[in-house]
């Protein structure tokens, strides 16, 4: 379970970017962050994966499994992140940038990424070039190839904006069916009111 108790963050010393959050997000839930430009979404997500910039104070805890991550370094967290682009490596293959993810201790790696490339309808793709890919494919390699990396917990930074609206929703449901398959919380930032009733989690509207 991913938990957020009265969490807060400042910019240098100004005031509080949104009032204090408190959330719940269970395994295999998807919650969802909304609010207007500016207020701090990002920031949070980025305060949860424990990327947040230096010039950024927090106060609060964020809670995964009830360890306080607060202290911890992004490693240690092990939260992945899935951005509004899906971020590809241009030199490697769709299955070299699957396998990227995989823990290193593990062995299997041919295997698995051809298990996600079979779980997201793209079997036999694994030496195609990233960029002969429509948007949905490379989705959906984003999505796996976090999954791969095995988090967590996983944050959605608007994942979905720049895809039309049939692929839209077709990509929100591959990627909310794989969220509770893997059994992690999820935590998704977003400006469409159809994701979050897509996601049936908790939601949070932040307010400066």
């Amino acid at each position: 379970m991913l938990e957020l108790r009265r969490l807060q963050i400042r910019h240098r010393q100004n005031e509080p970017l949104f009032a204090p959050l408190d959330l719940r997000v269970l395994p295999g839930q998807v919650g969802v962050v909304m609010g207007p430009s500016g207020v701090g979404k990002s920031t949070l997500l980025d305060a949860i994966g424990g990327h947040l910039a230096h010039d950024f104070t927090l106060d609060g805890e964020i809670l995964l499994d009830g360890a306080d991550l607060t202290g911890l370094g992004p490693q240690s967290r092990r939260i992945g992140v899935i951005f509004q682009d899906p971020v590809l490596f241009p030199h490697l293959s769709v299955g070299q940038n699957l396998s990227f993810g995989i823990p290193r201790a593990i062995r299997n790696r041919r295997d698995l990424v051809e298990q996600a490339l079979s779980d997201a309808g793209m079997a036999g793709m694994a030496d195609r070039d990233p960029a002969t890919l429509s948007g949905g494919q490379m989705a959906r390699v984003a999505l796996m190839r976090g999954l791969l990396a095995q988090p967590r917990a996983l944050l959605l930074d608007e994942p979905f904006s720049k895809l039309d609206a049939a692929l839209r929703s077709d990509i929100r449901d591959f990627t909310f069916a794989h969220i509770a398959k893997a059994g992690i919380p999820a935590l998704l930032v977003t400006h469409d009111p159809q994701d979050a009733d897509a996601a049936h989690g908790p939601t949070l509207v932040l307010r400066a």
